[in-house]
């Protein structure tokens, strides 16, 4: 059966070689176009059991289970909002899942530093967490249109290492994803968010005013992954005009954390004999 093995999604990750330029976005590195429905199946069934346990630590007061950050970063109609449908709509026990979207900062937000409203959304334990864009906003929209000064954003940099390592060192194991889509690609996609009605509620004008600031917005990315890529809290840059293809990417990502949290069943806190006992008796 067709996969994405952990070997090779992790030969999508971003190092200091990284250039955005390299990565093809129509690619599917590692797998035929026509595997990838049997490799977007491949891991489901570990996947859910393991989140099952890691929800279970979580709500028997296992301060130890650690938890998981998915962050998704990526242009407009990249596949943010299919990979949470499709991946950790999914897969993931509901419960056990905190999404949260990120927009403008409100009048609230912008009094405070940037990283002041992330910090309530990472994952307590036991939990995921997926942002839908996130602080990195602060480092892609506001350098590509000069709203904060440079020195800025090279103080946020560091910031959001610094912020990063701390949440790490807690125990939350930390992805983040740019699902990269080409030029041409999103062209498609806007077009159909215009035309069709269906789409319409998906669609902002503003789009179109990043799409104009295309090149900048990739050198934007390149230099914010390449500078906060981290052992601790590691970027991908997957190729992303199959769809199909990034998603299995990210369940495989979700899977390499998930095990790598070690994780057991809780111990029953209870007899379990007198427990049978007395469920024979009743």
């Amino acid at each position: 059966m067709a996969k994405v093995s952990i070997k090779e999604a992790e030969k999508l990750r971003v190092d200091d070689d990284f250039t955005i330029a390299d990565i093809d976005p129509e690619s599917t590195p590692s797998v035929d176009e026509d595997e990838i429905d049997d490799a977007f199946e491949k891991y489901d069934e570990e996947i859910a059991e393991l989140h099952d346990c890691l929800y279970a630590n979580g709500r028997a007061g296992n301060e130890n289970a650690g938890s998981i950050l998915l962050v998704l970063q990526g242009m407009d109609t990249s596949g943010k909002g299919g990979i949470i449908r499709h991946v950790v709509g999914d897969l993931l026990d509901p419960q056990g899942v905190h999404i949260k979207a990120f927009g403008k900062p409100t009048e609230e937000e912008q009094k405070h530093d940037f990283l002041w409203r992330i910090t309530p959304h990472l994952p307590e334990p036991g939990m995921v967490s997926v942002f839908d864009r996130s602080h990195y906003e602060d480092v892609l929209v506001q350098r590509v249109r000069g709203m904060a000064p440079p020195e800025e954003i090279e103080r946020r940099y560091g910031a959001i290492v610094d912020f990063e390592a701390e949440a790490a060192a807690n125990g939350t194991k930390i992805i983040k994803v740019m699902p990269h889509i080409s030029k041409a690609f999103q062209g498609e996609n806007l077009r159909k968010r215009i035309e069709r009605e269906d789409k319409h509620w998906k669609y902002n004008p503003g789009d179109i005013d990043d799409r104009m600031l295309w090149n900048e917005f990739q050198e934007a990315y390149e230099i914010a992954m390449k500078r906060t890529s981290t052992d601790a809290a590691p970027w991908y840059c997957v190729p992303s005009d199959d769809k199909d293809y990034c998603r299995t990417v990210v369940k495989t990502l979700l899977l390499k954390a998930l095990r790598e949290l070690n994780l057991e069943w809780p111990a029953a806190d209870f007899d379990r004999d007198l427990e049978l006992k007395r469920l024979e008796e009743s």
